[in-house]
C-alpha cells in the first residue's frame, strides 16, 4: 500500500489546482519566490531528516512505501518537502487575499529574546536528541523569521496562517504517526504526545513553517523591488 504516496498528494492536489486561478490569488505570479523558499528551507530540512534517520531518531515503515530511495530518504519523504511548503504558501496568499491587517504591524524585539531563550534553553535537552533539535530549530526560526520580515510574530495574517496549517498538520501528521508510517525511536524524546504525535514534531512543523514563509516573504519583496 502506498499510502504515504497518497498522503502527499492529497496535500498537495487542492492547492495545485486552485492555483491555476489567477483572477483572485494569482499564486503563480508568486513561484519564484516560493520556490527559493523551499530550496533554502527544504534543503535544511532534508539534511536533518537525513541525519535523524542516520542517527535513529525516526524511521519509516516499508509496508506504506513506493521503495526508492533518496540520501537515505524514502521517496514519499523527500516529496514531503515540495507538497507541504507549496500547500502551505499557497495558504497563506489565500489568507492574504481575505485576511487584512486591521492597523499597523507592531515591532519589538520580543521574539529575538525568546528566540535566544530557547537557543540556550535546548542544551537541557541533550540527551534526547530529537527534542534538543527541535527546541533548537524553534529558538532559530524565530531569530530568522524575525530579522528577515518586520513585526512577523505580531501580525494577525501570521498566525492565521499557523493556526490553519497546524490544523492541517493534526490531520496528517496523525495518519503519519497513528498507523504507523513514521516510528519513533524513545531514547531521542521525551516521550509526551498529543494523540500519537510526539510534541517534538509540534515544535518542527512550526520551525519549518515559520522558515519557509519568513523566506517566502523576504525573496517576494526583493523580486518584487528589482
Amino acid at each position: 500500500m502506498h499510502l504515504y504516496l497518497y498522503i502527499n498528494l492529497a496535500i498537495i492536489l487542492g492547492p495545485l489546482i486552485i492555483s491555476f486561478d489567477r483572477r483572485k490569488i494569482d499564486y503563480y505570479s508568486k513561484i519564484r519566490s516560493v520556490a527559493l523558499s523551499m530550496l533554502c528551507v527544504s534543503t535544511a530540512f532534508i539534511a536533518w531528516d537525513t541525519l535523524a534517520t542516520i542517527r535513529g531518531h525516526w524511521s519509516f515503515n516499508s509496508l506504506y512505501l513506493v521503495g526508492p530511495k533518496l540520501f537515505g530518504l524514502p521517496f514519499e519523504e523527500i516529496l514531503f518537502f515540495i507538497t507541504v511548503p507549496f500547500s502551505c504558501l499557497f495558504a497563506y496568499e489565500a489568507l492574504a487575499y481575505f485576511v487584512k491587517e486591521t492597523k499597523p504591524v507592531q515591532t519589538s524585539n520580543s521574539p529575538l529574546i525568546i528566540g535566544l531563550a530557547l537557543v540556550v534553553s535546548s542544551i537541557a535537552f541533550m540527551n534526547k536528541e530529537y527534542t534538543f533539535l527541535a527546541v533548537l530549530s524553534v529558538g532559530i526560526s524565530v531569530i530568522v523569521a524575525h530579522k528577515l520580515v518586520k513585526g512577523i510574530f505580531f501580525s494577525k495574517l501570521y498566525w492565521s496562517y499557523i493556526v490553519l496549517t497546524f490544523a492541517l498538520f493534526l490531520v496528517f501528521n496523525y495518519l503519519l504517526t497513528s498507523l504507523p508510517i513514521v516510528e519513533y525511536s524513545n531514547q531521542a524524546i521525551i516521550g509526551l504526545r498529543v494523540s500519537t504525535i510526539p510534541v517534538e514534531d509540534f515544535m518542527f512543523n512550526f520551525s519549518m513553517l515559520t522558515l519557509y514563509l519568513a523566506i517566502h516573504l523576504s525573496f517576494a519583496r526583493k523580486l518584487n523591488a528589482s
